[in-house]
């Protein structure tokens, strides 16, 4: 799988655009299919050039969102015990940090959209990644927190077997429940063109915490909205991890926000 560019962004720093060239959408949905959490890690470090990637990748995005996304080679100490991990994780050394203005209204949703467009790319590299909202010692984050600012999660990133072992199988069978079927994602007063079906299959593959998959996508009078009924804990995490799957699938933009719309960019 091809590396995903990202030079284009620069391009367009006023937008949140996924959509920078055709080659670019199909290395999005060839790591969309291809993700999986994991939470079993190498011990081994992450080659310089894949480091570097991921690096280009948080300084364009953290120029578009108003993040302070920060890569962190060594997060060991934030997964050490059984304290907060719960035993969860194995390996664990580089981390992204998802960090924001504390009183941006969008923080949560933007973590979770540039925190899968970041996890998209590590996936095209070859990377396993997880998103970690929970199950890890907050206090030990080895990130920068400045005083107006608040730490939304982790994502853990590293090497991996190319096929989970038994002990990582049966972690996932704990903490996920069963997959969510695709017509339970959407709802429509008509019949859906295939370009939003497109974007709700891409949706379904997106990572969600404990696999509850709470964003709903609405078609009607011809508008498209995502929605989430409860935007305590991590939902707001999730509503944007799953607008990011949609616009590429479905090639167009969200609006931020609970019931942002969605502007098709791409006619077809």
């Amino acid at each position: 799988m091809q590396s995903i560019s990202i030079e284009k962004i620069t391009e367009r720093a006023d937008r949140m655009d996924l959509l920078y060239d055709k080659g670019n959408r199909i290395n999005y949905l060839k790591a969309i299919e291809k993700r999986v959490s994991r939470r079993a890690y190498l011990n081994q470090k992450i080659e310089a050039d894949k480091l570097e990637r991921i690096r280009e990748a948080i300084r364009h995005y953290n120029k578009l969102s108003g993040l302070s996304i920060q890569l962190i080679e060594d997060g060991s100490q934030a997964f050490n015990g059984l304290r907060k991990s719960y035993g969860m994780f194995y390996g664990v050394r580089t981390l992204i940090a998802l960090v924001g203005k504390t009183a941006d209204p969008h923080i949560k949703e933007k973590a979770g959209y540039f925190g899968e467009l970041l996890i998209l790319e590590a996936t095209a590299l070859g990377l396993g990644t997880c998103f970690v909202g929970a199950s890890y010692d907050k206090k030990n984050c080895p990130c920068q927190i400045g005083a107006d600012e608040s730490l939304i999660c982790v994502i853990t990133m590293g090497p991996v077997n190319e096929k989970p072992g038994l002990r990582e199988k049966a972690i996932y069978h704990m903490t996920h429940r069963k997959s969510i079927k695709l017509e339970e994602l959407y709802e429509a007063d008509m019949e859906v063109p295939s370009w939003f079906m497109k974007g709700v299959k891409a949706a379904q593959l997106a990572p969600s915490a404990i696999n509850r998959h709470p964003v709903r996508f609405v078609y009607k009078k011809g508008e498209v909205y995502a929605y989430v009924k409860d935007t305590s804990d991590f939902n707001l995490v999730d509503l944007g991890i799953a607008k990011a799957n949609f616009e590429i699938g479905a090639e167009g933009k969200f609006e931020y926000g609970n019931y942002g719309r969605f502007v098709k960019t791409i006619k077809n």
